[in-house]
């Protein structure tokens, strides 16, 4: 159809105005009920004609599709959400359950290993005073990277450029993207959760960063009984 219709001597009728028509005189096809079967429309699937009816039906039926993709989607989602906060439980309880605060470090980084996969991961703190000298997580932390650790307000997310606190973690040459997540406690950033992965793509600039948020709050809120002033420090 042209954007003209001369067949009739009238001018200036476009589709646009045919289709407003249509849709603003639901009574047209009550009147001209013989149109609807007498419509002949090309078929997605092949170069057959079919009526208006049997288009509809395969427009509906490819609808459904779509929508029964999306639902499984959903669930498929949903069960992902549940195993990943199964396993935060499972990291918590860990947690909750080591009663040496100068453990803590080591049991969170095996039991994130184990419960997530995760190839590679470190702990490092700072400011901590005595008492915790000679531990692998009060190992040296340049100024700048206590700096850059204070400056992320979300976890960073990306390929390993060749920072500082990659070489944090065993393998490090082989680590090809990582998380950073700092690690705060009563606004004061005291350290920093690596995670590392050989696999580019694990940890991606554009992935999602509320569950390592929530992964560094637990973290922290544990490891701040190895700050001055908390509940287990050594003095």
């Amino acid at each position: 159809m042209t954007n003209t219709n001369t067949s009739n001597g009238v001018q200036g009728i476009t589709e646009a105005d045919i289709a407003n028509y249509l849709a603003n005189t639901p009574g047209f096809f009550e009147r001209h009920a013989e149109l609807l079967s007498a419509v002949q429309l090309s078929s997605p699937h092949g170069a057959r004609a079919v009526s208006l009816q049997e288009r509809q039906m395969q427009m509906l039926r490819e609808r459904i599709k779509g929508l029964e993709a999306r639902i499984m989607d959903m669930v498929r989602h949903s069960q992902e959400n549940v195993a990943i906060a199964d396993r935060l439980q499972r990291y918590t309880s860990a947690i909750l359950l080591t009663a040496d605060a100068q453990a803590l470090p080591a049991r969170m980084v095996e039991t994130l290993r184990h419960e997530f996969q995760i190839p590679q991961a470190a702990i490092r703190l700072w400011g901590l005073g005595a008492g915790h000298e000679g531990a692998d997580y009060t190992q040296p932390a340049s100024d700048d990277i206590q700096s850059f650790a204070a400056s992320l307000s979300l976890p960073y997310c990306g390929v390993n450029a060749g920072f500082e606190a990659a070489e944090w973690v065993d393998e490090a040459a082989a680590m090809t993207s990582m998380a950073m997540i700092p690690l705060r406690h009563a606004d004061t950033c005291f350290g920093m959760l690596v995670l590392a992965s050989p696999d580019p793509t694990r940890y991606a600039a554009d992935m999602g960063t509320e569950f390592l948020s929530r992964l560094g709050e637990v973290t922290a809120a544990a490891l701040s009984r190895l700050r001055p002033g908390g509940a287990d420090h050594t003095a």
